[in-house]
């Protein structure tokens, strides 16, 4: 009889190791510091231990050093998120939703969820409005901007982003705690970097308009694996960051 098989396994510390160091460089050089920008594992497609090791990473690492922020942890699919977040209590994540959110999933999203970075009508935001008027705490959304106008990407366009910012930040059980956007498909450093810039400027705007309580909405979600060094000199205040930490290789979604 031959033995059985060893699940695949690669200890994350490493790669983990090497992206906060990443973080940190670019900090230093955009004169910033590490501890403002923070780290989301965007857990798609990975399975519930590969997660399980990326937390569990994280935690020796902050033993280690306790002056690192916890990682958060990002789901684009709420059927991923219902499935991995039971079988992790144990380590108390704190899960975002960071794709497109369906109406009909978002009773399944908030039992989880303290943030949804996706929003991008006010459609959304009213029905996340009335499920989270129960909750201890605000429920705390981004607004999802295309700023790069391709129409495979999600998000309100720049021009109706403020007014929608306002309307968002006046409902109740809501917290308007920033911006979110997915950069160019591009190449050039200067084109990705505008998108990013146009960010700030309407994440500046709504902060500066004296709306209620948009002063909140200082958050900008921007930045992945290839481009973070970009996303923080252009001000990202949380990068999301996926195959500089997991690696390319296939995984199968965990139950």
């Amino acid at each position: 009889m031959e033995p059985a098989a060893v699940p695949y396994h690669v200890p994350l510390d490493a790669p983990l190791a090497a992206v906060r160091d990443r973080v940190a460089r670019a900090c230093a050089a955009a004169g910033r510091r590490p501890q403002d920008v923070t780290l989301l594992l965007a857990s798609k497609a990975q399975t519930t231990a590969t997660t399980r090791e990326a937390l569990e990473a994280d935690a020796r690492a902050r033993a280690a050093d306790p002056s690192l922020r916890p990682v958060l942890l990002g789901e684009s699919k709420v059927q991923e998120l219902v499935a991995k977040a039971p079988e992790l209590v144990d380590l108390s994540p704190a899960w975002h939703v960071i794709g497109p959110l369906q109406s009909n999933k978002v009773n399944a999203a908030l039992r989880w969820a303290s943030c949804v970075e996706s929003v991008a009508s006010l459609d959304l935001a009213r029905r996340l409005s009335t499920r989270a008027s129960g909750r201890a705490t605000p429920l705390d959304v981004m607004l999802q901007v295309n700023v790069s106008g391709e129409p495979t990407k999600q998000g309100v366009t720049p021009q109706d982003a403020v007014p929608l910012a306002v309307a968002v930040g006046a409902l109740e059980g809501l917290r308007l705690v920033g911006f979110m956007t997915i950069g160019a498909r591009s190449d050039d450093d200067r084109v990705v970097g505008e998108g990013y810039d146009l960010l700030r400027t309407i994440r500046d705007e709504v902060v500066s308009s004296g709306a209620p309580r948009t002063a909140s909405a200082s958050g900008l979600s921007m930045g992945m694996s290839g481009d973070l060094e970009l996303a923080i000199a252009c001000g990202a205040t949380m990068v999301r960051v996926g195959t500089a930490v997991f690696g390319s290789r296939p995984a199968v979604a965990g139950r």
